[in-house]
């Protein structure tokens, strides 16, 4: 892997998680000679995240691939820096121009056991205790589980009500991890999105945080584009 020694792997964080999620994927990109970053994305609005997408990606040297779980993908649709050479979604939402986060989130039924989202009163959506046991990781461990609602962030209203710009994949190959076992968001839902961007897809039998519970899964896919773009 000599040959992404200049390539820089950036990965961002979905709603109610932290750079944190991504630890065991990042471990094997870096064990193949890949630099990675993650993002820290403030979750107060789309625009804010994007920002800050944008600073981590600045602080980079060489071409960079931008890999995104769950919400991020919308974070990922704003990376239209020309060293961005490819977009990786993992079990991501995809919105087209002008659409927003809900309305691709509720585009087709919700799984029984996926949670009841509201706002506080600050206007900021928490998930329940039960939901990462239920939705968010069904196939995690109590370990990984209890890691996860320790470290929570909610998301504002805001970021999943900001219609989305001239997505990103529009110019650039795409990557789509489909996540079969998904209590999020409908597998439907997924491969809807990832068809519309012409994405490689890989259809996968996990849950909706293969960060957690299929490392192996989802660093393939990042490497894939990798091998794609970069050699």
């Amino acid at each position: 892997m000599s040959a992404f020694k200049n390539a820089t792997v950036v990965v961002i964080h979905g709603a109610w998680a932290d750079g944190s999620s991504w630890e065991l994927v990042i471990r094997r990109l870096q064990n193949e000679g890949l630099n990675v970053v993650a993002a820290p994305i403030p979750l107060t609005s789309l625009s804010d995240d994007a920002a800050a997408l944008r600073r981590t990606i600045a602080r980079t040297q060489g071409p960079v691939i931008v890999a995104g779980h769950a919400y991020a993908g919308a974070v990922v649709e704003t990376a239209r820096d020309e060293r961005v050479k490819a977009l990786v979604y993992i079990a991501a939402l995809a919105p087209d121009e002008d659409e927003t986060v809900a309305q691709v989130f509720y585009r087709d039924e919700s799984h029984p056991k996926a949670p009841k989202l509201a706002p506080d009163a600050g206007g900021f959506i928490w998930m329940s205790d039960e939901s990462f046991t239920q939705a968010f990781a069904q196939n995690a461990s109590p370990e990984q589980i209890a890691l996860c609602r320790a470290v929570q962030r909610p998301i504002s209203v805001n970021s999943v009500q900001e219609p989305i710009a001239s997505p990103a994949w529009k110019t650039k190959p795409a990557w789509y991890l489909l996540a079969e076992e998904d209590r999020m968001i409908n597998p439907k839902t997924q491969r809807f999105m990832a068809e519309r961007m012409n994405a490689t897809i890989r259809s996968v039998a996990v849950d909706h945080t293969p960060l957690l519970t299929a490392p192996d899964k989802a660093a393939g896919i990042i490497l894939d584009a990798v091998q794609a773009t970069l050699i």
